[in-house]
Parts: C-alpha cells; structure tokens; sequence
C-alpha cells in the first residue's frame, strides 16, 4: 500500500501510538483501517511495488473474532470480505463501523450526528435521569402500541363494518344450509336413484325374475343331494354347501324386493334435491372443493366475526386512551428533557476544564437543544456546538473545528461521559498545535481513556508517545516504509529522537527516560 509494501500491527487494548517522521508513511496505516472499515478507496494508494493495495483486519465482535479484508487495485473496483466472503464496502461499514470511530479533520464524526449527541448525553445521565429516560421510552413505547392498535381498529372502522358484514352473511349462508360431512355425496346419490328410476325398476325386476329362478333351481339341487346322503353318508358337506347357496339366494330375493320399494319416482324430491346440489355446488365455488374445507371456512368466519365484534367495541375507547397516553409522554418528556439539560450543562463544564488543560483555555461547548415532535428518543433533538474561542460565535464542530480541535473535543467529551458506546478510537491529528505541558495533559488524557476504550493515536508528541501501552514506529529506508514494534532501549530512542531529534545522544536519552518514568508515575 503505498510506500508500506508489509505491516503489521497488533495494537494493545489499551493505548497504542504511532510515530515516525513527517513523510515516512504513518498516515497510510490509518488509511488501510479507513479501507477495513468501508471508506473509499483511493487508487492513488496503490503502488509503486504492486498494482493492487490490501488491507485486513481482525476484530472482535462481542468475544467473536471477525477478519476483513479489502483489495484495491490500480484500476478497476474494489473488492470487500468478511470472514473469506465477498460483501460489498457497506457491509463492512454496518459490521465494523460502529465499532471503530477515526477522529481526523476528513472523518465523518459520529459527534456531527444529532443522535449520536443524544446517545453520548444519555450515557451521562444519573441515576433518577436513566430513571427518567426508562420511564419516557415506557411512555413512548405504550403510545406507539396503541397508535399501532387504532390502525388495526380504526385506521378504516367503515371498512371494518363492511367486513363484519361480509363474515357474517358468510358464516350464517353456510349455517343455513344445514352442512355434514358427506352430505353431497349421499344427496347426488338419491338423487341419482330417482333421475333414473325407470331404469332401475326394470333391471331390479329381471334381477328379481332371475334369481326366483336360481333360488328353484337351488332347492331341486338340494333335494337331489338329500338323497345323496341317504346313499353316501359322507356327502354331508354338500348337502350344507347347497342350502347355504338356497340360503343366499332367497335372502338376495328378499333385498331386491326392499329396493324396488325404495325406488319411486318423485319429481319434486328430485327437484329438491337438484336444487340442494346446485346449492352445494355454489358454496364449493366460494368457500372450498369439499365439504370439510367449506365447513373448516365457516369456522374461521365465526372467529372473524367474533374478532371485529371486539375490535370494534375496543375502537370506542382507544381515542381517549391514545389522549391519555400522549399527554403521558409529553409529561416524561419534560421530565426527561429537564435531567438532559441539567446533564448536558455539567457535561460541559468537565469538557471545557478538559480543553482548557488541553490547550484551548478559550473554548467554549455548549448542548443546543431543540423542540421536536414526540419520538423514540424524546421531545426534544440536541446538536453539539462548539467556537475555539468564548469571543467567537459558536457553530456546528464541522465548520468551526480544526483537526486538532476535533481529536481534542472528542478525547474532552469521551472522558466527560465516559460512553463504552465506541470500542476502538482512533486519533489521527490529535496533537496538532500543541506542545510543552499541554502535550503532557493530553498524553495523560488519552492513556485515561484507555482505561475504558482501546486508543491508537498517530502523534509527533513524544509527551503523548510516553504514556502508550504499545508503540509502533514507521520508517523510510531507500523509498519503502516498515512498520515495527518499539520496546526497551529502542523505544527510548526513538522518544529521544522526538525530543530532540537525536536518538542517540544521551542527554536525549536521560530525557526519553525520565520522560516515560513521568507518564508511568501518573
């Protein structure tokens, strides 16, 4: 990437600083984690040593080790993974990007966001103030279920009543037709009988004439072999075979008899009964192909019915509910608003005692806070404003605020509300224009804050340099950048080199030292 043809860091959850010379390649270190975390790419990167720039990252997301991966070559688009997947840049901004916040002059701060404001604002908030912002997203959350109910119920009550009618004349037009489970079947069956009448008496009657003549013919056969058995003792069995047929075949005669006399010809009954089929037909078009499912239909019609009669009995009293319920969160709103504001004016107090230690004794903070309609957060939307100067008019921080001045707000805020909201910060001009005991101040400042959130700060300070937990060096030999580890005596040198710009002397050393005993000592 760049003038970094290989670097690795493995930043300490605490504090870690990068240092080197103006030009030897620091800032594209927090190039590539703008890459890991969806920024734009610039081809501008890449190269000399290779026609593509990568950068990767591993995260960890609540105890889970995440790796992404960003690829951008010289020409063409860039390529994002995440975990070895292909996704697209903003994927990688909605899984990391809450995660990792860069404060530089070119960043887009999250402070610049009214609800990111609010979120920090809330954080601060004491004990009866997080009482009162339970007690309004209750409020809130009770207001937009009944708002959620009056759609259901009276969003269109003249519709409603016109599906109430609809179920019912469904529900009762199934009801009066009397309906059982194979009804249809058993209907077109008599029906059949009596559409074809004629024809059933005549085969019924030469079944009867036919089997009269069998059950005759049966009885002689039984009669010849009675006499069998008088010759042959052992043809019993066909004696009882025979009269078991005699049998059958009488009791046959005696069915057929039955039902000639069920069969008549009855041309209002047939009548009916078409007209119960086309019924039943007309009621398979509308509610299902069988009787069961027409039957199953009606049922759920029935608990229509019974849902819209409650429905709308409940639409009577849900307005006057809805009246009590936003009143309700007007009133916690106000309460609310009354903790944010007393909040806010402490929280900038301790920011304006943290500039001032910072080098910025003239600046000035303040919430401005503006009436809203009713929402998720409250009533009110708040804006931090800021002026380097108290004799200066105050503005938005993403007009009034240099590089510094942000890195040094953000650390100021951070440390006023002490939100765990941001795992990783990430401080790229934090020590712009500042030196001496200042610097010292804002060395301490930071390594504070990483008692609560991991820092990496790019600095030229070694005031800031002295306080890390870690801490990295960027050099440029022959046209290529390396990025290393600094401990022990090379650490100190390179401390020394940014006193003085003399790693080896000495007297740079003995200053390194005492330096860092300093920053440990506090």
């Amino acid at each position: 990437m760049g003038v970094l043809v290989d670097a690795s860091i493995d930043p300490s959850p605490g504090f870690t600083v990068i240092s080197g010379e103006t030009g030897a390649g620091k800032t594209l270190l927090v190039g590539g984690l703008r890459l890991v975390l969806g920024g734009k790419p610039d081809p501008s990167v890449v190269g000399p040593t290779s026609d593509f720039a990568q950068a990767d990252g591993l995260f960890d997301g609540g105890g889970e080790e995440f790796g992404v991966s960003r690829i951008v070559p010289a020409k063409g688009k860039s390529r994002a993974h995440l975990d070895g997947s292909l996704v697209s840049a903003a994927s990688l901004t909605a899984r990391v990007g809450e995660q990792v916040e860069i404060v530089g002059q070119h960043d887009q701060l999250r402070l610049r966001r009214a609800n990111h404001v609010l979120t920090l604002l809330d954080s601060a908030l004491g004990d009866s103030g997080q009482t009162a912002l339970g007690n309004y997203r209750d409020a809130w959350n009770s207001l937009k279920a009944l708002v959620e109910r009056q759609k259901l119920v009276g969003g269109d009550e003249m519709a409603l009543r016109r599906e109430l009618d609809l179920v019912t004349h469904q529900t009762g037009e199934i009801d009066d037709a009397g309906l059982e489970p194979g009804c249809d079947v058993a209907t077109e069956n008599q029906a059949s009988r009596l559409r074809n009448s004629e024809e059933i008496l005549e085969h019924l009657a030469e079944s009867s004439r036919l089997s009269e003549s069998i059950r005759d013919q049966a009885g002689e056969a039984v009669s010849h072999l009675r006499k069998i058995v008088e010759l042959d003792p052992d043809a019993g069995d066909l004696v009882s075979q025979s009269e078991t047929v005699f049998a059958d075949v009488a009791e046959l005669n005696s069915v057929l008899r039955s039902h000639r006399d069920l069969v008549d010809s009855d041309p209002e009954l047939l009548a009916e009964l078409d007209q119960r089929l086309t019924l039943i037909g007309d009621l398979k078009r509308k509610y299902g192909s069988s009787i069961e499912d027409i039957l199953e239909f009606r049922d759920q019609a029935a608990a229509r019915v019974e849902e819209l009669g409650n429905l709308l009995a409940e639409a009577g009293e849900i307005e006057s509910r809805l009246d009590g319920a936003r009143s309700d969160v007007e009133a916690k709103g106000e309460i609310l608003g009354t903790h944010r504001h007393e909040t806010a004016a402490q929280i900038q107090t301790v920011v304006a005692a943290h500039l001032s230690d910072m080098g910025l004794e003239r600046a000035s903070v303040d919430f401005f806070f503006e009436t809203v309609t009713p929402g998720t957060t409250g009533t009110e939307c708040v804006e931090f404003v800021f002026s380097s100067d108290q004799r200066l008019a105050s503005g938005p921080i993403s007009s009034v605020a240099s590089g510094g001045e942000l890195s040094r707000l953000v650390l100021a805020i951070r440390l006023a509300t002490t939100s765990p909201e941001t795992k990783t910060l990430v401080f790229d001009e934090v020590d712009t224009g500042v030196g001496g005991v200042t610097a010292l101040a804002l060395g301490e400042k930071i390594a504070n804050l990483a008692k609560e959130s991991q820092v990496l700060c790019v600095t030229h300070l070694p005031q800031i340099a002295a306080y890390a937990d870690s801490h990295y060096l960027v050099e440029r030999h022959d046209g290529v950048a390396e990025v290393r580890l600094v401990t022990g005596e090379d650490r100190v040198a390179e401390i020394s080199r940014m006193l003085a710009g003399m790693p080896d002397s000495s007297a740079g050393r003995q200053a390194a030292v005492e330096l860092m005993e300093l920053a440990t000592a506090r």
